[in-house]
């Protein structure tokens, strides 16, 4: 029985440790690696190449916005098949003359 509530007990700890994580406008490199699912290797590879916004205040810890890091996964979006349709649709209706 205690062993089950230490488990509880270290996951709601565990719970609020990223409850606050998510709170956090700056994120610190391995704060970082947990938000975007990504492993640290991976992580130094795209600051590394500039791929991903990042700080380095000092010259060497890493830090990253948060808001940006959201922009950044949200970049390159695929539209669905009804968004590519409805664009057909409105540019065809928007045509001047269609040549045939």
């Amino acid at each position: 029985m205690d062993t089950n509530i230490i488990e509880k007990l270290n996951s709601i700890e565990k719970l609020i440790i990223e409850h606050q994580t998510m709170q956090k406008q700056v994120l610190n490199f391995n704060e970082t690696c947990k938000y975007l699912e990504l492993s640290q290797s991976h992580l130094y590879k795209l600051t590394s190449t500039g791929a991903i916004p990042h700080y380095k205040p000092n010259g060497k810890k890493i830090y990253f916005n948060r808001p940006e890091l959201d922009q950044w996964l949200l970049r390159n979006k695929i539209e669905s098949q009804d968004e590519i349709e409805q664009q057909a649709a409105n540019y065809l209706m928007n045509a001047k003359t269609v040549k045939l």
